[in-house]
């Protein structure tokens, strides 16, 4: 190699990034006119086939670095993945251009152009495999318009890393030294001049000038190009993120516990959550997008009936439940916001699969989704469960395309990584079968943890009564389908007080708890902890989410300041 490969390796690094701007303002373009997002369906295969150990510290190392930023997990999460797709695609092709300015070292612009479409073809039949498998396109713009919009994308970035490299790297009969001295207007050598030239000697330097000059007006040129289509990367997040959410509303039935007299501190998060607000964690950086019309939901396996059941069927074939139900994610920190409380509706899965008459011998239930995901349910657990929902609407409205649409299930006490959405096939089976989290590393039983959190020291709500003062903390409690029977708080390592509790609106929801303090100024630290519905205690072990979900104590400061004269 020659002893210049630094700098051409420099030079190409910058033509491959300059070319990948590009190449993401493209594609940010054409997820705007409904083509599949190509970085996010490289990045999804990434997560699929790197090791489960190392996707896992990955997701929890983001989480915990947005944390430490101060920045809520439940709003940037998705789209801080969505952020690292793009750039592992950019570095991707920064990098590739490295190698191409390092290795193709030929005069001929006819070889430089067909090196980089063969580079190009390469990168583009890679893509666009992975966008069929992970994307699933839909025919809205038809598989052909999409085959030829990932191959020509590609092909476009070739084109411009070739052309970067001609401007960096001109052919040899491109522009003779002798040309480039009469256009800037400096005589032509005399013959003797020309047979002395026949010794190497350094090139004038206003040859190199020119030839800097022509580069960087190219470069430039390309530039103000790329720059125009990567302005578009300004609405890829917000493209990629599904439909605009929907209106506020509030339950469609009652709250059971509307009349209570223990009334949420103010500054607590709210006891129905509502649907724009509830937390996203999938294995998608987009959501898959199920055609209602063409959708069925197939169970198989074991069964002496096979069901193919429509939308319509579920619906009308059999008796919706209605609950309040809370779900978690088992990647939420104590005190996160990866939490959400519902209505959900739908049949029970048990007298759903009544219907498809299990076999002798099945055992389990394997749910499988329209994104790839799996999981399974004991049968054991479905038939002593009636509340194990098949969910088809939330709020008393359907589900929304990301989360779950158009059906999805809710199993008691459970985190929500056993709780798949986009259900297409549930197979029942003889053994079970460990689900996509849990062949990562994940406890395989995924049982809630006895959890509470402090929302709020309300040091601005103070409360008088009876001539005193008081400091209302509030937050809220969880023990999954297990209920909370009791909730402590400690002020400054004092004694643990009991706090009021507000019922809840399911047995399977949160509950929403009420501390008043005697009002003492000063810096204050303040401790909650709670029993479940059954008195056991909560572990005041401190653990991470991975593998079972977090534990510990939370706590919170607070500064009360003294009382106006």
């Amino acid at each position: 190699m020659r002893r210049n490969w630094p700098i051409r390796a420099l030079v190409g690094l910058g033509a491959g990034a300059l070319a990948s701007a590009g190449l993401l303002g493209v594609v940010a373009i054409g997820a705007r006119a409904g083509f599949p997002m190509i970085a996010y369906a490289v990045f999804e295969w990434l997560i699929r086939v790197l090791p489960g150990r190392l996707v896992i510290f990955g997701l929890e190392t983001t989480l915990r670095a947005l944390e430490a930023l101060g920045l809520n997990i439940k709003d940037t999460a998705k789209a801080t993945e969505q952020a690292l797709a793009l750039t592992s695609l950019f570095a991707a092709g920064a990098v590739s251009g490295l190698v191409f300015f390092v290795l193709v070292r030929t005069p001929d612009e006819t070889r430089v152009r067909r090196y980089a479409q063969a580079l190009g073809g390469v990168f583009g039949l890679f893509s666009l495999v992975l966008t069929f498998v992970e994307a699933r396109p839909t025919t809205q713009l038809g598989t052909l318009f999409t085959v030829f919009w990932v191959l020509a994308v590609f092909q476009l970035w070739a084109w411009a890393l070739a052309r970067l490299y001609l401007l960096a790297y001109p052919p040899a009969g491109a522009a003779s030294p002798a040309a480039t001295l009469e256009a800037a207007g400096v005589a032509r050598p005399s013959p003797a001049a020309a047979v002395a030239s026949a010794v190497p000697e350094a090139p004038p330097a206003e040859v190199i000038r020119l030839s800097r000059r022509r580069f960087v007006i190219g470069v430039g040129g390309l530039v103000a190009t790329f720059v125009v289509l990567g302005a578009e990367l300004a609405d890829v997040l917000s493209v990629a993120g599904g439909p605009a959410p929907i209106a506020l509303v509030k339950a469609p039935i009652p709250f059971p516990n509307a009349g209570s007299a223990v009334k949420p501190v103010p500054g607590t998060r709210p006891e129905y959550t509502p649907v724009p607000d509830f937390y996203r964690v999938d294995i998608d950086l987009t959501p898959p997008a199920v055609d209602a019309a063409t959708w069925r939901l197939r169970i198989g396996g074991m069964v002496a009936h096979p069901l193919s059941l429509t939308l319509g069927e579920l619906r009308s074939g059999y008796t919706a439940r209605q609950e309040f139900a809370t779900i978690e994610c088992i990647s939420n920190p104590v005190g996160g916001p990866l939490i959400g409380t519902t209505l959900w509706t739908g049949p029970s899965l048990r007298d759903v699969l009544a219907t498809a008459a299990p076999k002798t011998g099945a055992t389990y239930a394997h749910m499988l989704t329209a994104d790839g995901f799996d999981e399974a349910v004991d049968l054991k657990t479905v038939r002593s469960d009636p509340r194990i929902v098949l969910a088809y609407e939330w709020n008393g409205q359907p589900l929304t395309q990301p989360h779950g649409f158009p059906l999805r299930v809710y199993i008691p006490d459970l985190y929500g990584m056993k709780q798949p959405k986009w259900i297409t096939d549930i197979v029942l089976v003889s053994q079970w079968i460990p689900g996509y989290w849990v062949k990562r590393g994940w406890d395989a039983n995924a049982i809630r943890r006895t959890t509470s959190v402090i929302d709020t020291v309300a040091t601005d709500a103070l409360v008088m009564r009876a001539g005193h003062t008081y400091v209302p903390v509030g937050g809220i409690a969880d023990a999954g389908a297990r209920g909370i029977s009791k909730v402590e708080v400690q002020v400054d390592e004092g004694p643990w007080e009991a706090a009021q509790l507000r019922p809840p609106l399911s047995g399977l929801t949160w509950v929403i708890w009420r501390y008043e303090w005697p009002f003492q100024s000063g810096e204050h630290a303040f401790k909650v902890r709670a029993y479940d519905g059954k008195g056991v205690l909560q572990t005041s072990a401190s653990n991470p989410p991975y593998p079972a979900g977090a534990t510990g104590i939370d706590s919170k400061q607070a500064s009360v300041l003294p009382k106006a004269p």
